[in-house]
């Protein structure tokens, strides 16, 4: 039980009871729901632009990829399950098609 009039004890209880329950979402995915692994990228570009004076605004002109694609460090899956590493996400996957 935790005591009310502690809020540092109050949020590592409602930490540990959200780890809980993502590693149990984790581990023990629901068979029914959709498995698959997404995460958001993002590639940056240096983008130029002129200026048109009789239209006082600028155009872009060109846009140069400046990093590469890279995998995301946290992953999600469609059934719902957020925020997790590379490892977890294949763990999920695996439980899924057990």
């Amino acid at each position: 039980m935790t005591d009310d009039t502690d809020p540092e004890s109050n949020l590592a209880a409602w930490k540990e009871t959200m780890q809980a329950e993502h590693d149990d979402a984790i581990h023990d995915p629901d068979p029914s729901a959709d498995h698959r692994i997404e995460g958001v990228a993002q590639v940056s570009y240096r983008v130029y632009f002129e200026y048109d004076a009789e239209q006082e605004s600028l155009t872009r002109t060109d846009r140069e990829q400046v990093d590469e694609l890279r995998d995301p460090e946290l992953l999600s899956c469609a059934c719902g399950v957020r925020g997790m590493t590379p490892e977890e996400a294949t763990a999920h996957i695996e439980a899924a098609r057990a």
